[in-house]
């Protein structure tokens, strides 16, 4: 065992080190609470609010330590906690779109509290701040949480406009360079991928831009770094897409019911119990 042993400890002395995994969940669960979840008459005060976001900027530094430069620390800290305001309104608006669109919402509060696809795109904003920093593996971290609480998965490099709803939500995938427009909406089950899974192309866009306006239904697969969907076009449920269509386009899956009759099916090849 001693070899193994060995082995490990030169394993983790080339390892750079990094924060365990808890205290950034804890740091985006803090911070979604004081933006977007009214669980505290404290809540309510001004001061309260600017004491909370004095810890949070604390809590951040200590996260950011490990992940940048010593030197760079303050400034990703500077630059991350001036991008809030901003975030927090794009969040907010995103989640007042899915208020509209979905008729099951009965409030605005229970599209904040409860929805997981508007806890995916907002942790997303946050996570896009950082890949924009170039805090690439926080910014990974902080995704991977959203996909484990809400199975849904937004690549933080991925590009989304204003006023993003995603309905359900429930196995989502959408990809590093997946480009969407404005006021989209998105089913569970969809799927904004790449053709391919070459490591050669990492650096290249590999996954699908969807226009302004566009709607896509549940399950659905648009795959192809080339492929666009153009503006106000609606993709319907289980639709497999690797090409581009213009705007305005409605693609659907053709569904084929054949009724029996007295002449029986062709038997099938494979047959067992």
């Amino acid at each position: 065992m001693s070899s193994f042993y060995q082995e490990i400890a030169k394993q983790h002395h080339d390892l750079i080190i990094l924060p365990e995994k808890k205290l950034i969940h804890q740091f985006i669960d803090d911070l979604f609470v004081i933006l977007f979840s009214n669980t505290s008459k404290s809540l309510e005060s001004e001061a309260t609010i600017k004491y909370k976001f004095n810890q949070l900027q604390k809590q951040f530094d200590e996260l950011v330590l490990d992940f940048s430069p010593k030197s760079d620390q303050k400034l990703q800290t500077k630059i991350f906690f001036e991008a809030i305001p901003h975030l927090h309104k794009k969040a907010l608006n995103d989640a007042l779109t899915i208020f509209t669109k979905d008729p099951a919402a009965k409030s605005l509060e229970e599209v904040l509290y409860s929805y997981p696809g508007f806890f995916a795109i907002a942790v997303y904003r946050f996570s896009h701040q950082l890949w924009e920093q170039d805090l690439k593996l926080l910014a990974r971290t902080i995704s991977e949480y959203a996909h484990i609480k809400t199975s849904i998965e937004i690549h933080p490099g991925a590009q989304i406009g204003n006023d993003f709803a995603i309905d359900h939500g429930t196995g989502i995938v959408i990809g590093e360079t997946t480009i969407i427009g404005d006021n989209v909406q998105i089913y569970q089950g969809v799927t904004l991928g790449a053709l391919s899974v070459k490591k050669e192309e990492a650096f290249v866009k590999r996954h699908p831009t969807i226009e302004d306006n566009v709607i896509i239904y549940a399950n659905s697969t648009i795959l192809g770094g080339q492929t666009t969907v153009g503006k106000d076009s609606i993709i319907g449920g289980n639709v497999w897409l690797t090409y581009t269509v213009p705007s305005n386009s409605v693609v659907y899956h053709k569904n084929e019911i054949k009724i029996r009759d007295n002449n029986p099916f062709p038997a099938p090849i494979f047959y067992s119990i």
